[in-house]
């Protein structure tokens, strides 16, 4: 038995709509992932208010999307511990806190990059 492969762009976009999929159950099953999600628009909203110039809007968006794709594999991650066994181990702890961590590195990163564009 063999599976069909798809090729060319009927392969992007079967990629595109399983992309999307995650993007989707992310929005509707993690409130982390809402909460980034909302705040990382606002902020790109909020920059097309500030009179910058292009590299500088350039990064301020770049920060919010980090935040919103590092969320998502932070959320993978915890996801596949979570399928591989709910039992605590020390290897899935440290794997779920160096997930978070990558978030949190991210989100410093986001503040000090707003910092310094708007001051």
């Amino acid at each position: 038995m063999s599976i069909e492969k798809h090729t060319g762009l009927k392969r992007l976009l079967f990629s595109i709509n399983n992309s999307w999929a995650g993007v989707t159950d992310a929005f509707k099953t993690e409130d982390a992932f809402r909460h980034i999600f909302i705040f990382s628009t606002l902020l790109i909203l909020i920059s097309f208010t500030l009179s910058i110039s292009k590299i500088e809007h350039v990064l301020l968006i770049l920060c919010s999307f980090l935040l919103i794709v590092i969320e998502l594999l932070n959320t993978a991650i915890e996801t596949v511990v979570d399928r591989i066994s709910l039992e605590i181990h020390p290897l899935s702890k440290r794997a779920k806190d160096m997930a978070g961590a990558a978030q949190l590195v991210a989100i410093i990163a986001t503040l000090l990059t707003w910092l310094i564009v708007i001051f």
